[in-house]
């Protein structure tokens, strides 16, 4: 990938992994807001044009899962919304990754397969 049309953006499960990829890389982590509307939901804007560059969203689903899941996924949106030309995610911990296969019984849910 040519680093100039590559840009590293994290959400707030590992920022300072995020940090330290980008300096290893030589690179400045993209600008974007993660923060909370006041009911709880998530709520992410991209603050920097990415329009036709590659971007890499490093974001663990580490505890809280749901919510990082959820930053993850809502960051991956609004890097589309934002007309990026790819998007990669780095996940270095993988939320619901034990439940990757039916353990005995038809009637539970393959949750890795899901996310």
């Amino acid at each position: 990938m040519n680093s100039d049309a590559l840009t590293i953006f994290t959400g707030n499960a590992n920022p300072t992994l995020a940090e330290a990829v980008a300096s290893q890389m030589q690179l400045q982590l993209g600008k974007a807001f993660v923060g909370r509307f006041s009911d709880g939901e998530i709520q992410v804007e991209i603050q920097e044009n990415v329009r036709g560059k590659n971007v890499v969203v490093i974001q663990s689903t580490c505890d809280p899962t749901n919510d990082n899941l959820m930053e993850l996924m809502i960051m991956i949106d609004a890097l589309k919304r934002a007309s990026a030309n790819r998007i990669t995610a780095v996940i270095p911990y993988f939320g619901y990754a034990r439940q990757d296969r039916r353990p005995r019984s038809a009637r539970v849910a393959i949750s890795a397969r899901i996310v």
